[in-house]
């Protein structure tokens, strides 16, 4: 064996994962499917904007160790995540708050508002949702379904919204406050210099084969190491003994623009049905806010980059970005998970090897803990 750990996908789990078993002296090997490193964090700098190259990446956190450890890697900006939705050329503020509320109904006080809702809510009676819009219009009336809720979430998982089950909106961020900060969390902003750095930090002293497939060579990467640490899907390392697994996916349209200023926000929903995509990010300003005057003078000046993302119909040969954790993938999902649980050649980690999305301080603490026992 020529590695202590083989470890496959160098995201921040794969990469936490390599950083700390390298701090304790063993041997790893990353490898990498895709040209680059850092999975899906993966920002790249071009013309002085670094580009979130598989959509927004907004890190946020309450969680005092694992702020402490990810700023050993990076310093943080004080970006806020504050969205916009579009519906019908009307612009509402995201969460929904008392600004939303304002634009809505014309209210002002917190118990003009809550009464708004209750209204909407008392007239459609619903005790029990059997589906996904009778759960939102039990927690938020109807108003804020129609307008900010079905539209997005009938885009996003390519199903209607009476179709869809009503767990998956077990609760809506209804604020009674002018606030427009999306996240609770005490700690929040974008890497300085994006998130690669902090992945390139990480794997520093530590061999890593990029463009090289772990099932293009399987039986020579099983028999490299004396574990694996595996971040793709879990159901293909089985060789889907049990089936696959369901995902959705995303696609991304980025285009480069020659003006200063795109659309004023980084981050702006798109509501309604009829627009095939959920959202546009504008890259510039996670790092230089809402003040384009601080922006150096130079090429990101009179230049902006924007995305588009679309929801994608998932299947075998296309990115699996949102795990579908309804009854049937789960129950599938538990019969790889024990088959993992007796091999003691592999370690499963990350959105894939887990089945399961994580944010960023989720993943970074997962990664902590299976470091934490797995080298111990």
């Amino acid at each position: 064996m020529k590695y202590d750990y083989l470890i496959v996908g160098s995201g921040l789990f794969g990469s936490i994962f390599a950083y700390e078993a390298h701090k304790k002296g063993k041997k790893c090997l990353i490898i990498d499917k895709r040209s680059h490193i850092a999975g899906n964090i993966y920002t790249e700098n071009i013309d002085g904007i670094n580009v979130h190259k598989y959509g927004a990446h907004i890190f946020h956190t309450s969680n005092q160790e694992v702020w402490n450890y990810i700023c050993k890697f990076a310093e943080f900006n004080r970006y806020t995540n504050s969205p916009v939705a579009i519906y019908k050329n009307e612009l509402y503020n995201l969460p929904f708050n008392m600004n939303t509320f304002n634009k809505l109904w014309g209210v002002i006080t917190p118990e003009e508002a809550k009464e708004k809702i209750e209204e909407e809510k008392k007239q459609y009676g619903i005790k029990e949702p059997k589906n996904l819009e009778e759960q939102a219009i039990s927690l938020a009336g109807k108003t804020i379904y129609e307008k900010l809720v079905k539209g997005y979430t009938e885009k996003q998982w390519g199903k209607k919204a009476t179709e869809l089950p009503n767990f998956i909106i077990k609760r809506l961020p209804v604020r009674f406050t002018y606030d427009n900060n999306y996240f609770n969390d005490k700690y929040q902003g974008i890497p300085i210099g994006g998130y690669t750095k902090i992945i390139e930090k990480m794997l520093e002293g530590i061999e890593v084969r990029l463009n090289t497939d772990f099932f293009d060579d399987r039986k020579e990467f099983e028999n490299i190491a004396e574990k694996i640490v595996f971040t793709g899907p879990i159901d293909k390392y089985y060789d889907y003994k049990f089936g696959e697994l369901e995902y959705r996916s995303l696609r991304f349209e980025t285009q480069e623009l020659n003006i200063e200023n795109y659309q004023g926000n980084a981050v702006v929903n798109f509501t309604e049905y009829e627009v095939p995509y959920t959202r546009i990010i504008e890259h510039k300003h996670f790092e230089y806010g809402l003040s384009l005057g601080n922006i150096a003078e130079g090429k990101a000046k009179n230049k902006t980059i924007i995305t588009k993302e679309f929801p994608d119909t998932w299947e075998t040969g296309k990115e699996p970005y949102y795990p579908i954790n309804n009854e049937k993938n789960d129950n599938l999902y538990n019969k790889y998970k024990d088959l993992a649980n007796k091999d003691n050649k592999v370690i499963f980690g990350g959105r894939l090897g887990q089945y399961k999305y994580f944010d960023m301080d989720k993943v970074i603490l997962e990664a902590l803990n299976f470091a934490k026992q797995e080298l111990k």
